[in-house]
């Protein structure tokens, strides 16, 4: 099991993200719209500007940091992410 921090203190599960988009798209705006209607939408921006959507199996998640930041955290080896949370 691998977890990645996509920002203040938050973590999702790397074997599940389907894909990481920039949130500034018509069609990543609806589809977080939809996500929103159906209950199946996670915020983990507190309260910050949305700068990537994290497309899960079940859930769209909205995180304040760039999809790329969270894909270099993601490619850590494990000793680097102990020392990145040091």
């Amino acid at each position: 099991m691998s977890f990645v921090n996509i920002g203040f203190g938050n973590m999702i599960h790397t074997d599940k993200v389907i894909a990481m988009i920039t949130p500034d798209s018509a069609p990543a705006k609806r589809m977080v719209q939809k996500a929103r209607e159906e209950g199946c939408l996670v915020d983990a921006t507190q309260g910050r500007k949305t700068k990537a959507v994290i497309v899960t199996e079940h859930k769209i998640v909205l995180s304040a940091l760039l999809p790329e930041t969270i894909a270099g955290r993601s490619r850590m080896q494990p000793a680097e992410k102990e020392d990145a949370l040091l």
